[in-house]
């Protein structure tokens, strides 16, 4: 952002310190996190309020796409795909490490997160 000026097309205006390896609080939405992640085989764990069916499902594939309501997954067993919305997205778990930093402005090589 230019200082008495408007923002610059393609510019996100930052609000605090920049920590090495951590998202900008501007860029750290899940569904940004997922994008990092595309390819990657995920467990998304979600629920459904008011369903006389299942009230909690867990749904296994590759993340495929993210946007801000919606996840595209990918069974690779069965070739089935799901889109599924992040209003009842509960959590994600990966089996390995997951990406955490875009690689625009960032250190050469991205940051991964890990609980080691």
């Amino acid at each position: 952002m230019t200082p008495g000026g408007p923002a610059q097309p393609g510019t996100v205006p930052t609000g605090g310190p920049q920590i090495p390896g951590m998202l900008p609080l501007e860029e750290s939405y899940v569904e940004n996190i997922l994008r990092l992640n595309r390819g990657k085989l995920a467990t998304v764990y979600m629920t459904f309020e008011n369903n006389p069916e299942w009230n909690a499902k867990v749904f296994k594939g590759i993340i495929e796409a993210a946007g801000r309501d919606h996840l595209i997954l990918s069974d690779p067993q069965t070739g089935m795909r799901y889109l599924l919305l992040m209003v009842n997205l509960d959590y994600v778990t990966f089996e390995e490490e997951i990406e955490y930093e875009y690689p625009f402005g960032a250190a050469p090589g991205m940051a991964s997160y890990s609980p080691r």
